[in-house]
């Protein structure tokens, strides 16, 4: 079975005592789909570590630079997928099954504007209980709930 490694974070921002998180909007993988709100990630380059990867993934995914790593969180997303390929439409074939690791870590930025890249159709910086509603799968919503008790529980 392939096997696919990807790195990202999950960021987060204070404004006014508020923490808001970043979710990103993906463009949807086939025609008629809506497309799925998560975080920004990408697959580890030979060479590179998981934190370089997510920073660089970050960073050419919302144009986040003065990206901080929060120590202490590290978080697996374990998941199967088929890859399509070929023709658009009907003709679009599916792949065997993927299995794909992904590692996430917390990290913290004061940039508001965000520059999305062509994997993306939009953004959005929502307070937690709106961010676990607007994220796309169970998974990810509990990540999300993790990185947020993580997050209220430092300096305690």
């Amino acid at each position: 079975m392939p096997k696919e490694k990807s790195a990202g974070a999950i960021i987060f921002r204070k404004e006014n005592n508020e923490i808001y998180y970043l979710l990103l909007h993906y463009a949807p993988s086939e025609p008629g789909k809506r497309g799925q709100w998560g975080f920004a990630k990408g697959h580890v380059e030979q060479g590179e570590t998981e934190i370089e990867t997510a920073k660089r993934e970050i960073n050419e995914e919302t144009g986040i630079k003065d990206l901080k790593i929060i120590p202490g969180f590290k978080e697996l997303e374990k998941y199967f997928f088929k890859k399509s390929y070929g023709l658009e439409g009907e003709a679009r074939k599916k792949a065997p099954w993927v299995f794909k690791l992904v590692v996430f870590f917390i990290a913290e930025t004061k940039t508001k504007e965000i520059k999305i890249s062509d994997e993306h159709i939009g953004f959005v910086w929502l307070p937690i209980k709106e961010a676990i509603k607007k994220t796309t799968f169970k998974n990810s919503k509990k990540l999300l709930k993790e990185a947020d008790d993580f997050i209220m529980n430092i300096g305690k």
